[in-house]
């Protein structure tokens, strides 16, 4: 038997697939936190059991099926991570009073930069940003552990059957089973997951900024035109979702605690390999950081908004606590 790497050794095979595999735990999982974790976790693993690898896969294979084991065992009597729109209840008027429930173990976002969702190889961001995408990892959740790795193992990363059926310790009949009512149950939970993911066009590119400047002058008016007809907003850890533009408008201006121009500050960031912004709420002569907001584009409209409050979240995204009044517009 050879003699067993150095640590070195083994990170340097080892360690440019860490973003991939932050990726994959993250659909896995739908929390960046949990993610990290668990790659941690998934390259102890392999660094002690390296001596044992016996090349009849690729290293990269074989930490995939580590990393998938890990969150399975993981995932093993923990409850689904949802959005409030995944929860079943129906729409919420805009004026009614907020519930917050912080006992929910509630979706994350993922930085594109963690996520791989940059640079690289375009044919692989493109993949890694469709896989990533909020709505997908939210209907992820609504699967079962071992039928959610199958989908990703199988529609994701493009494993053979056979390869599924050895990695879960399973047959092959029984990954094809699974597969089709895996997928049978993602287009029942969220249609539009067909709908294609481009590149955002310079229309695109010009309503991100209407927006955030309707955001900063406190332009309900303008807020109100920048929504689909069917757009929904939703912001947990509260549990209500709201749909329509009038519906939404009702809500921040009954529960957002700006309420004049230049209270909100709006920084642009990616998630999800989609469109966010961080948001910035007045304290005296600096914003504070409030909120990060992930947006689904429909077309020159937003189509979908989830407003998340964990303020943990502008870390990961390396974003300040404040900007001082000179950052401000």
């Amino acid at each position: 038997m050879s003699e067993k790497p150095t640590s070195e050794e083994f990170l340097r095979l080892a360690d440019p697939m860490r973003r991939e595999l932050l990726a994959h735990c993250y659909r896995m999982l739908g929390s960046v936190h949990d993610a990290e974790d668990l790659v941690q976790e998934t390259y102890l693993r392999a660094w002690r059991g390296y001596d044992g690898f016996e090349g009849r896969s690729s290293l990269r294979t074989w930490l995939y099926r580590i990393a998938t084991t890990a969150c399975l065992t993981a995932l093993d009597g923990r409850a689904r991570r949802p959005l409030p729109s995944g929860l079943g209840a129906p729409g919420h008027e805009g004026a009614a009073p907020l519930s917050r429930d912080d006992e929910v173990p509630w979706l994350e976002p993922v930085p594109d930069h963690l996520a791989g969702v940059a640079g690289g190889d375009p044919a692989t961001v493109v993949t890694t940003r469709e896989s990533v995408r909020l709505a997908l990892v939210a209907a992820l959740q609504h699967l079962p552990p071992r039928q959610r790795a199958v989908l990703i193992l199988r529609d994701v990363l493009r494993w053979r059957a056979a390869e599924v059926a050895e990695a879960l310790g399973t047959s092959t009949t029984a990954v094809n089973s699974v597969l089709q009512r895996a997928r049978a149950q993602l287009a029942a939970v969220e249609p539009s997951l067909d709908d294609p993911v481009a590149p955002l066009s310079p229309g695109q590119r010009e309503l991100l900024d209407r927006y955030a400047d309707a955001f900063e002058r406190y332009d309900v008016d303008e807020i109100v035109r920048l929504f689909t007809d069917d757009a929904v907003w939703e912001m947990p850890p509260f549990t209500g979702w709201y749909q329509g533009p009038a519906n939404i408008v009702r809500l921040i201006s009954t529960h957002c605690p700006a309420g004049a121009p230049g209270d909100l500050r709006l920084v642009p960031v990616s998630a999800n390999g989609q469109p966010a912004f961080a948001m910035y709420l007045r304290d005296g002569a600096v914003h504070r950081r409030f909120s990060l907001l992930v947006l689904r584009l429909a077309g020159e409209r937003v189509r979908h908004v989830v407003m998340f409050l964990d303020l943990r979240l502008f870390d990961l995204f390396e974003l300040p606590e404040l900007l001082e009044a000179s950052a401000v517009k």
